[in-house]
């Protein structure tokens, strides 16, 4: 299964995590990523501590829980290739996107290059 396909029909939770430059470690619950091909994750973030380790560490790991089944799941190793905003965008691979109760604030994409996916326990 390609992971756009595994992404758009799994259910539960993700943890995506970055360093800064200073190599202290944040971990926040994202949504799951879109996948514009195999190989680049997107997601959808606010000027918040993760993107802002990304101005100076473009690597992050996401840990995605499927619900119900126990230890299912994957692991992402990702490098930061872009990022842009694009308001259009966002709507267009937002899966349930309802910031109406969020103050207006700017989203940005970030598009990674997915470098590894391992399934959630063990390494094959």
């Amino acid at each position: 299964m390609d992971m756009k396909d595994y992404f758009d029909k799994a259910k539960g939770k993700g943890v995506l995590a970055t360093a800064g430059a200073d190599g202290k470690v944040g971990a926040a619950l994202y949504a799951r990523p879109y996948f514009m091909d195999d190989k680049t994750a997107v997601f959808i973030m606010s000027e918040h501590l993760t993107h802002e380790n990304l101005k100076s560490n473009p690597f992050a790991a996401y840990l995605f829980v499927e619900d119900g089944k126990g230890y299912s799941g994957k692991r992402l190793f990702l490098k930061k290739a872009s990022e842009e905003e694009n308001d259009s965008l966002v709507t267009q691979i937002c899966r349930k996107c309802d910031y109406s109760h969020y103050p207006t604030h700017t989203r940005h994409v970030v598009f990674f290059t997915v470098e590894k996916v391992l399934p959630l326990i063990g390494d094959h």
